[in-house]
Parts: structure tokens; sequence; C-alpha cells
């Protein structure tokens, strides 16, 4: 019985994890605004997923970007 309390906790990291994992559903605008750019099928090598322009394009920005 004393497991149960660390597994409550550790269930609660992993859906806060999960949570911050999801990619925002937004029109290009709303990319741009964001400091991205859409590209289609995938982002380029080195620049991050960060939202969704259409339903096959991403929201592509560098990771450097602040």
């Amino acid at each position: 019985m004393r497991i149960l309390p660390l597994l409550c906790a550790l269930l609660l990291l992993v859906l806060q994890g999960a949570a911050g994992k999801t990619l925002s559903w937004g029109s290009p605008q709303d990319c741009e605004r964001r400091g991205g750019f859409c590209s289609h099928g995938s982002c380029p090598p080195g620049i991050g997923r960060v939202g969704l322009c259409s339903e096959h394009e991403f929201c592509c920005r560098s990771r450097w970007y602040p």
C-alpha cells in the first residue's frame, strides 16, 4: 500500500507530460505569428514542429527562436 501514492504521482506526471506533447491546430497566419512557417509533410532537419497549419501541413519553427 505504500507504493500506491507513488504510482498516483507518477501517473500524474505522465499525463502532464503527454498533454504538453500535443500540437496545436491553427491557421498559416497563426503559425507565422508564432515565428514559424508551414511545411507540407514534415519539417526540415533541425527545425521543430510547433503546431499544425492544416491536415497535411505542420507549423515548423527553429529551436533557437526566442
